[in-house]
């Protein structure tokens, strides 16, 4: 049958007002009818995927029935996706569901590696306890993560040095360098720059031992950030060229594209950080949804709308369109209980949130919009401070003798000063 749907199968999944809504928000966004989006899907899925789709009265139905709710097929939602500058798994999300790793006996594996017992059993140990340390990244206290990722990380970096087979070598390094990764990042939220890039170097030195393309990409990716926040927009796009130059079509050289993106849309160059996030999304696309997506070192297609969030942003070009993708993203932040877990993330878009607010005239409701976001007891400082500045620089401009803005201009400040 045609690409309208017809008689093909169709996909309906749970959640599907949901992305009915965002269908329509996007649409609505943009200022189109639903008859003005039937021609923009034809024609960008004529020149992107060179498809010819239905005639305009079924296609309208089908567009219809998609903002309703109702199923639509898997390549149409990837035309969607195209039409939208986004990924079809950020638009159609895959159930929600609790992701419950198994942390194992760890007293008894801490024991069988400090008697030197190392086999197939306890590594597949140490893999899920690095899983699950790496998964609760985005809202376990920071020092209580340091202080675990750190002491795991030394006992396996021990363990290297101890007799063994070839692969078992070659796991434990692997997860070593997984776990220097993630000591690397929470040692940079908290503002310890020095020890987390000799850290960082740890993890490239451990990736490249085990031959590991998607640690050394990440080890590159957190050199990246490290440059982003510090306002060296030129070291994040060595960096990111060289992790790209690594990681080849892995998850992480999503990640790399975007840090680029970011870095220049602050440069000023709108045209090739769009150009920089759109090849983000081609390489994002036609990635298997993962299982995982609360490992840090996992890309997963709702944290695209986190990327564009912040270009967008800051480029101040499309003010709707990053409120739009703030609100999705703290839609996507929020657990089937109502609890946030990706709470930095929700942070940023708070902060997102805040900068148009401010930028439409209204600095109290911006400053809502702050304070909460920089109230949380999860952070990372150079993130946060980062994008705050494009809230303050809001604020300021708009009402810079005001009580209330100064107040919350010292409490930045303060936070800053917390490292």
């Amino acid at each position: 049958m045609d690409h309208e749907g017809g008689m093909d199968p169709e996909v309906n999944e749970p959640g599907r007002i949901e992305w009915g809504e965002r269908i329509r928000r996007e649409r609505e966004r943009r200022g189109w009818s639903q008859s003005e989006a039937v021609t923009q899907l034809r024609r960008t899925t004529r020149e992107q995927h060179k498809v010819e789709l239905a005639d305009d009265d079924s296609l309208l139905r089908s567009w219809k029935r998609w903002e309703a709710g109702g199923g639509i097929r898997q390549d149409n939602q990837r035309y969607l996706a195209t039409l939208f500058s986004s990924v079809a798994g950020a638009l159609f999300p895959p159930p929600r569901r609790i992701d419950l790793l198994p942390s194992g006996d760890i007293p008894q594996l801490l024991q069988q590696l400090q008697a030197s017992s190392v086999d197939n059993s306890s590594l597949h140990g140490v893999m899920l306890t690095v899983e699950k340390l790496c998964s609760e990244y985005a809202y376990t206290p920071t020092e209580q993560l340091l202080t675990e990722g750190r002491a795991w990380l030394v006992r396996l970096v021990q363990l290297i040095q101890q007799p063994m087979t070839l692969a078992q070598r070659r796991e434990v390094q692997v997860q070593a360098g997984w776990l220097a990764l993630l000591v690397a990042c929470v040692q940079y939220d908290i503002g310890d720059a020095r020890t987390a890039e000799v850290t960082r170097r740890h993890a490239l030195s451990l990736g490249g031992e085990a031959g590991h393309a998607t640690i050394q990409g990440w080890a590159y990716e957190i050199s990246a950030w490290q440059a982003l926040t510090s306002g060296n927009y030129r070291g994040v796009l060595t960096a990111a060229q060289a992790g790209a130059a690594v990681a080849g079509r892995h998850g992480v050289s999503v990640q790399l594209a975007a840090q680029e993106a970011k870095a220049l849309a602050r440069m000023g160059d709108s045209k090739a950080a769009l150009e920089a996030l759109d090849r983000g999304r081609r390489l994002l696309e036609p990635m298997e949804y993962p299982t995982n997506i609360g490992n840090h070192f996992v890309v997963d297609p709702a944290k695209y709308d986190f990327y564009a969030m912040d270009v967008y942003r800051h480029l101040s070009s499309d003010d709707a369109a990053a409120e739009q993708l703030a609100r999705e993203v703290l839609a996507a932040g929020v657990d089937w209980d109502g609890s946030e877990r990706s709470v930095m993330r929700n942070a940023e878009a708070r902060i997102t949130l805040g900068t148009v607010t401010a930028r439409r005239g209204d600095i109290d409701g911006a400053i809502e919009w702050g304070i909460k976001a920089i109230s949380t007891d999860r952070k990372s400082l150079p993130s946060l401070l980062m994008v705050a500045r494009d809230l303050t620089g809001a604020i300021n401009k708009a009402a810079p003798d005001s009580p209330q803005v100064i107040e919350f201009t010292e409490q930045l400040h303060d936070l800053g000063g917390h490292r």
